[in-house]
């Protein structure tokens, strides 16, 4: 198969460590030609793929390929790794022209045939040189006004048990009571695992301490009108604090 790239880099954490990266890193010299080939393991960073990407060109402005291997990739960190690797092209003194491919590899695994194949699968890469510019807003550069923070839980076992709608029902009473963004009312915001995660869904509010599992929207509502609202933690729904403190410590 023809392939117009001068250098594939494959990219991603515990590609240098463990049996299945030796099993990766085995496979893939099985599959392709080692001199055009670069296996990068971003599992402590990025300055192996910077210092690659550093390195002087047979040809200027060549076409290179990230195949990115990372487990947690999503659009947010593939717009992110896109406009770093252009940043970057536009410094290297022969301009190489960078794609990226978008299949979310690393999910499945370290699968050195699947990121073959990926490599002739042009109409799936990415281009570096053309990423949508990060949007901004005046408002974006101030912390909103809050007297609490409220954490709700959006990991992917708190959204199994029901999450996301309570989410949506505390957010909306939130705004029915306009005690979102207020002087004296909560900012909210959702996170990844907090890690409880048998207790879920959980949602934490700071500074007061206190960790909570809700349910149902009958107990969001309970939440809302007697800790955001009147200051008082609802005893019931809290989960014992860390370290054997209680939230009153």
């Amino acid at each position: 198969m023809h392939e117009d790239y001068q250098r594939v880099l494959f990219v991603g954490p515990g590609l240098h460590g463990g049996t299945l990266g030796e099993a990766f890193r085995a496979a893939l010299k099985s599959l392709r030609d080692a001199a055009a080939t670069r296996v990068i393991d971003t599992l402590d960073g990025f300055d192996g793929l910077w210092a690659a990407l550093d390195e002087p060109l047979l040809e200027s402005n060549a076409a290179l390929l990230v195949v990115d291997l990372e487990p947690s990739s999503d659009s947010a960190y593939l717009d992110w790794l896109r406009d770093e690797l252009a940043r970057r092209a536009q410094s290297h003194p022969q301009t190489p022209r960078l794609w990226v491919t978008a299949q979310a590899l690393g999910r499945r695994g370290l699968d050195a045939a699947l990121a073959c194949a990926s490599v002739g699968q042009r109409e799936r890469h990415l281009p570096c040189d053309s990423v949508n510019p990060v949007a901004s807003d005046p408002d974006w550069s101030r912390v909103p006004p809050h007297a609490r923070q409220v954490f709700l839980c959006t990991g992917p076992r708190c959204v199994r048990r029901g999450a996301l709608p309570l989410w949506k029902t505390l957010r909306r009473e939130l705004l029915r009571r306009a005690h979102m963004e207020t002087p004296g009312g909560v900012l909210l915001t959702r996170t990844a695992c907090q890690f409880p995660c048998n207790l879920g869904p959980v949602l934490t509010v700071h500074p007061d301490g206190c960790w909570y599992r809700i349910s149902n929207d009958s107990e969001v509502l309970r939440l809302v009108q007697g800790h955001l609202l009147e200051g008082e933690p609802v005893q019931e729904l809290l989960i014992p604090a860390p370290y054997g403190g209680s939230p009153d410590a």
